[in-house]
């Protein structure tokens, strides 16, 4: 059995392997040789300069945009966190207001002291809701135009520089 698998093939052994690929060379083609005419010649040569002119100008554009959205974006941060701290300012004043309504509440006697303090509380509590809301309100007014003017002056004022 070992005879015949190292045997090699009589037809094969004094053969070498055919090439692989075409047995022609590809022809070379070299493409003819115009002369371009002087006014095709400057005319491509100011449509490339304008070319160049309007891209220096998209790019300018772009840069100033980039700049001024870096900016917005450090604004909008500011006037998250300026919101943020309002927010915490308030429930702190909230936590703080129902703590002594019920430091008062547990000392009461009557149904009537009852009332009153809840009346009082829930008086206090909506007049002191309704000023935070527009604190909140001016605050938050207050961040949406500082965000929004930069980038509305920056826009115009780019596509002004485009065109």
């Amino acid at each position: 059995m070992t005879e015949a698998t190292t045997a090699t093939n009589p037809n094969t052994a004094n053969h070498p392997a055919p090439p692989i690929g075409p047995p022609y060379e590809i022809p070379k083609f070299d493409p003819p040789k115009m002369e371009i005419p002087a006014a095709f010649r400057e005319l491509a040569d100011k449509g490339v300069a304008q070319a160049k002119v309007h891209c220096d100008k998209f790019q300018a554009a772009g840069n100033e945009m980039t700049a001024i959205l870096e900016e917005t974006y450090t604004t909008a941060a500011k006037g998250v966190a300026e919101y943020n701290l309002k927010l915490f300012e308030i429930a702190r004043a909230n936590t703080n207001a129902v703590y002594d309504f019920a430091c008062k509440f547990v000392t009461l006697k009557s149904p009537s002291e009852i009332i009153e303090l809840s009346t009082a509380h829930a008086r206090q509590q909506f007049d002191r809701v309704s000023a935070q809301n527009k604190e909140l309100l001016a605050l938050a007014q207050k961040v949406v135009i500082e965000i929004g003017d930069p980038i509305k002056q920056s826009v115009t004022k780019g596509f002004n520089k485009i065109v």
